[in-house]
């Protein structure tokens, strides 16, 4: 059973600091993707979760004097080194305490901050291993979560208020919402009189008059959207190119898979929700490892992550089953039908690309929707991603890395295109 320490409150400084506001402002050393940015507070970090690197950062935060309020930053700026060290530590402490972190022992096989051990997994996440003899910590599901709620109210915006539970498809059937069209009126359904076109069916029939004779064919209902559950992979790019070009597209697709998987697994609870990483190659990944993932290999094998997603789609029994693919849009990468990777970085290799669009031939063959998410602003790759938006009848969210809280959804289904802020 889980169990709540009460604390007796003594008025220190490191009593008075909210754990909330604490991650949120640690949320880019905790989601660091491998950029190297010059102008991130936690540069020199390199992203290491290190208890050490935590402390680091816990200083560099307290000393900005962006993070305290006024009264706070007078406290802090009055202590004593001794009493500052002491405060990151009680700090850390209660960090832990809140399940935000935990102590971590590295063991083979184990996923730690985006990386997979070589020997003991069938993917390859390729980062340095970490020093030797450094006390590290772990971030755990609760903070993801948190991590997680932030993002979507900062990037997804409305997108956060859908009903639990439901989802739009292109049925429709009789309910207590308007917001279908209208149809005439069958014995069981649900009386959700279309008052207008019931009187105008009268009216088109005896003409304009009073009394006006409403009869049973008359009758018209407005219709609601038929609702159903969907199984979702999520495909999170992770080449080098996420992170190439002087700017950071990996950290930003992170956020947006990781508001994804918040909103799906609070606002959807009937679905199901998967995590495929590709890059060379692709791999599955649980959905909670998402915000410890770093760059990868260099190349884009999007084909593949496809192939892997459809094996896991396959093995649902939802009604509805979508991919959402983050990525810059450049498939570089193919696997060929004796194992090997056949490699092209530059410019849509005709060869790459062919095949590519016939994984998403068999994706629309199997009735299975791909909604896309592209981190870039280049007209070839923005055609590119809407062909395949156009032959599987999904989305495409076209945005920068600068500005991902708005940006263009071209809704095939109907035919729409209209801005989301």
């Amino acid at each position: 059973m889980k169990r709540t320490r009460y604390t007796k409150y003594n008025g220190d400084l490191a009593s008075e600091v909210s754990l909330d506001d604490l991650m949120q402002a640690l949320s880019d050393f905790l989601l660091d993707s491998g950029f190297q940015d010059p102008f991130s507070r936690f540069q020199e970090l390199n992203g290491e979760h290190t208890l050490e690197n935590l402390r680091e950062a816990l200083r560099q935060l307290m000393e900005a004097g962006d993070f305290l309020d006024g009264e706070a930053q007078e406290k802090y700026e009055a202590m004593s080194d001794e009493q500052r060290e002491q405060m990151l530590s009680d700090l850390i402490e209660r960090m832990q305490g809140e399940n935000f972190i935990q102590s971590q022992q590295q063991q083979p096989g184990q996923y730690t901050d985006g990386k997979v051990d070589h020997a003991n997994s069938p993917g390859d996440i390729a980062q340095p291993a970490p020093p030797q003899g450094e006390a590290r910590f772990n971030v755990t599901d609760k903070a993801m979560d948190f991590l997680g709620y932030k993002t979507l109210q900062d990037l997804l915006g409305g997108m956060g208020r859908a009903m639990s539970g439901r989802h739009e498809t292109r049925f429709e059937a009789s309910g207590v919402e308007s917001s279908g069209s209208s149809k005439p009126y069958e014995f069981g359904d649900v009386m959700n009189l279309d008052v207008n076109a019931t009187l105008s069916s009268a009216m088109a029939r005896e003409g304009i008059g009073l009394p006006l004779n409403v009869e049973y064919a008359d009758l018209q209902i407005r219709q609601s959207e038929y609702l159903s559950s969907c199984s979702t992979v999520v495909m999170l790019d992770c080449s080098h190119s996420m992170i190439l070009y002087g700017e950071d597209r990996f950290t930003p697709a992170k956020r947006v898979a990781m508001a994804l998987s918040h909103l799906i697994r609070t606002q959807y609870p009937g679905d199901s929700l998967h995590l495929v990483l590709f890059h060379d190659s692709a791999e599955e990944m649980p959905v909670q490892q998402v915000a410890r993932v770093k760059v990868g290999p260099w190349y884009t094998n999007t084909r593949e992550g496809l192939r892997v997603a459809q094996r896991i789609l396959r093995r649902s029994n939802k009604d509805m089953k979508q991919i959402v693919m983050i990525t810059d849009g450049k498939p570089s990468a193919l696997t060929m039908p004796d194992g090997r990777i056949y490699k092209n970085a530059f410019g849509l290799d005709p060869l790459v690309i062919a095949e590519t669009l016939e994984e998403v031939n068999r994706c629309k063959r199997a009735g299975i929707v791909i909604n896309t998410f592209l981190l870039a602003q280049d007209f070839a790759l923005m055609q590119f991603v809407q062909r395949v938006s156009a032959m599987c009848r999904g989305k495409a969210y076209f945005t920068s890395p600068e500005k991902l809280g708005s940006y263009v959804l071209q809704d095939f289904m109907t035919r729409r295109t209209k801005m989301v802020q």
